[in-house]
């Protein structure tokens, strides 16, 4: 589940994204809500307006909003009041830290590889990545599919020419850190770093700023 706020285009409004949109949507209106469907008629969001009933919207972040048990409550009761039957719920943290168990050459590619990233999750995730430090044996941060990045690109499962891909190693711009290098690269964080923990980013900006992480 994506929580976000964006204040200035979408005033006093909260989107909840909990699927990909293939496509085509259809939109349901109750009160203050809108239910988006994707057009096999699966539920992939809502848009709650005038979220000042619920909690104090001038609190909230303006971009991804990482909601509490009581917040979650408050948007339950509110779906449940309008006649909507789905339970909002937050999930394990989407990104994380992973390791690098195979990196091979793409099949149609002279620069991207195919990776297969443990991530403490019971399953192998393959990923695509472009980056030329890529390899195997690392330890790498991972978006895995369903990652709203700061920069506002939402995580999805996809393919690159051809070969599946779920989910995205991160580079240090990508993950918004103030001392990232300005070069192509993913960040490889220290092999101590456990694996399917949740991001750090204030930890790896000073290890980027001490000179410990380097692509």
């Amino acid at each position: 589940m994506i929580a976000s706020i964006n204040k200035r285009s979408y005033p006093n409004t909260l989107i909840v994204i909990l699927g990909q949109d293939h496509g085509r949507s259809e939109f349901v209106e109750k009160d203050n809500i809108t239910q988006v469907l994707d057009d096999n008629e699966h539920v992939i969001g809502y848009n709650f307006f005038n979220v000042d009933q619920y909690f104090d919207y001038d609190a909230l972040p303006d971009g991804q909003v990482h909601l509490n048990d009581e917040q979650l409550a408050k948007l339950n009761d509110a779906l449940v009041q309008a006649g909507f039957t789905d339970k909002l719920a937050t999930g394990k943290p989407t990104l994380v830290y992973g390791e690098v168990k195979t990196c091979e050459p793409h099949p149609d590619s002279d620069h991207l590889h195919v990776t297969t990233v443990d991530v403490n999750d019971g399953q192998t995730h393959q990923i695509v990545c472009g980056a030329p430090n890529i390899a195997a044996g690392q330890k790498v941060v991972v978006a895995l599919p369903g990652t709203l990045m700061p920069n506002g690109q939402q995580i999805w499962p996809g393919e690159l020419r051809g070969v599946e891909s779920d989910g995205m190693i991160c580079s240090a711009r990508e993950l918004g850190l103030a001392h990232a290098p300005q070069k192509r690269g993913i960040m490889v964080v220290p092999a101590d770093f456990q694996t399917g923990a949740a991001f750090e980013p204030a930890k790896c900006d000073e290890l980027l700023a001490a000179g410990k992480i380097t692509l």
